[in-house]
């Protein structure tokens, strides 16, 4: 009995992640970014098109003030002004509340927009949901969204303290070509 007990959790785990891959799947280069209207820390709300005719460099993050997700926005602080220097932003996502995010941003001097996505839905659009049932939080992946709003890259596979590097690399090759 114990086999068939664990034979339907296992399946029902299944059946709740393979949607999110499938979804991930699709963002592939050259399509849409999917829209978003969220609030910030300070509770500005904020979309995709407040940066069209930018780069954007959105990325998920898991939870505010955890060693990985602090290294990769340290990473993503320090490097700003290079992103900057090539017309871009960066944002990051959770499914935090805003008094996390001002709290993470403080303590981190963060001057760039943490956004509230509290129910998953925009990580959900992007891929980037992970819902085990009693607990929901974003997978830290990044997505590169061209001026036009469309993704140019994403990276699933992230190592928090190179990847802000790694990204103003592929960066500077697209502003190349």
């Amino acid at each position: 009995m114990h086999a068939a007990r664990w034979l339907f959790i296992a399946s029902l785990c299944a059946g709740l992640l393979m949607p999110m891959a499938v979804s991930a799947e699709s963002l592939q280069a050259g399509a849409p970014a999917p829209d978003f209207a969220l609030r910030d820390g300070q509770g500005k709300q904020r979309s995709l098109a407040d940066w069209r005719g930018r780069w954007l460099v959105l990325y998920f993050y898991p939870k505010d003030d955890t060693p990985g997700c602090t290294v990769e926005a340290q990473a993503f602080r320090d490097s700003l002004q290079r992103f900057t220097a090539l017309d871009a932003d960066v944002v990051g996502v959770s499914l935090d509340d805003a008094a996390s995010h001002q709290s993470f941003a403080a303590s981190q001097r963060l001057s760039f927009p943490l956004l509230v996505d509290a129910g998953g839905k925009v990580a959900r659009a992007y891929g980037a949901l992970t819902n085990l049932g009693i607990a929901k939080f974003a997978k830290r992946h990044t997505f590169l969204i061209d001026p036009t709003g469309r993704i140019a890259k994403t990276y699933r596979d992230v190592e928090p303290a190179t990847h802000a590097a790694e990204i103003l690399a592929d960066l500077q090759a697209f502003k190349r070509d």
